[in-house]
């Protein structure tokens, strides 16, 4: 599974990229969404990917994402990790807060700053929620 979460705001966007991040449901910044891997989303997210942050999230990370910052429908999280697995995504965005102590640089690629591929979503993910 991969987790995407939008970095930076609306302003000056490419037509391309703002359509892409629309198609993605990834309407503000620390919004989360959570898809399965695939080909064609490997290609959106080459296109957005000065504006997102995404990598691999873990099983123990999704459901406690879904316990803290899903809605009142998803009261099992095996469950919702099931239909996710099943489907390939999850038709609910988490709105999340801005991660502790702060983004690196929301300008600058991962490792340096917070934008592109990163290994450790988890973390990221854990101190948003």
């Amino acid at each position: 599974m991969i987790a995407i979460v939008r970095v930076r705001g609306r302003f000056g966007l490419k037509p391309k990229v703002r359509k892409t991040l629309e198609l993605l449901r990834l309407h503000r910044p620390n919004h989360c969404v959570i898809y399965r891997d695939s080909p064609s989303l490997r290609g959106m997210l080459r296109i957005i990917e000065n504006y997102v942050a995404y990598g691999e999230v873990s099983d123990d990370i999704l459901k406690e994402l879904i316990v803290k910052r899903g809605s009142k429908d998803m009261k099992d999280p095996d469950q919702i990790l099931e239909i996710i697995k099943r489907e390939g995504k999850i038709d609910h965005v988490f709105r999340l807060h801005p991660p502790r102590k702060g983004w690196k640089s929301i300008k600058s690629r991962y490792p340096r700053g917070a934008l592109g591929e990163r290994d450790d979503m988890d973390s990221l993910l854990r101190r948003m929620m």
